[in-house]
């Protein structure tokens, strides 16, 4: 009966930890995307402002927001793609949706938004 019991056992594991699994993406989007903007407070005084979005294989992701040296913003975000468009939102904060689409270009590849404007380029 221990037999049994032992051998019942191990194919209830083997199966739970199959179904488990997450499913392998490759998606392009995976990686690092950054846009660092340089705003001009005085003649003599410039002010940093660096974006960063980190995207990982099962749809989710980190976001994270520097004004000079100091971090703003740091909170996760999930993505989904669906019809050649990223949809990238911000659970548990006030921050808009944004959809996006990859553009390649020889001189980098970079995320656009619905008007045309440059979110991030590939780091």
């Amino acid at each position: 009966m221990k037999k049994l019991f032992s051998l019942v056992m191990l194919l209830t594991i083997v199966a739970v930890s199959n179904c488990t699994r997450v499913p392998d993406n490759n998606d392009p989007v995976i990686g690092i995307w950054v846009q660092e903007q340089i705003n001009n407070n005085s003649d003599t005084e410039k002010e940093s402002v660096k974006q960063e979005w980190i995207f990982n294989d099962v749809y989710l992701g980190r976001y994270h927001k520097y004004n000079g040296s100091t971090l703003e913003i740091k909170t996760d975000f999930r993505w989904e793609y669906a019809d050649g468009f990223y949809t990238i939102t911000y659970p548990g904060t006030d921050l808009e949706k944004q959809v996006v689409t990859m553009r390649e270009t020889p001189e980098g590849t970079y995320l656009e938004d619905e008007k045309g404007n440059v979110i991030a380029f590939r780091e």
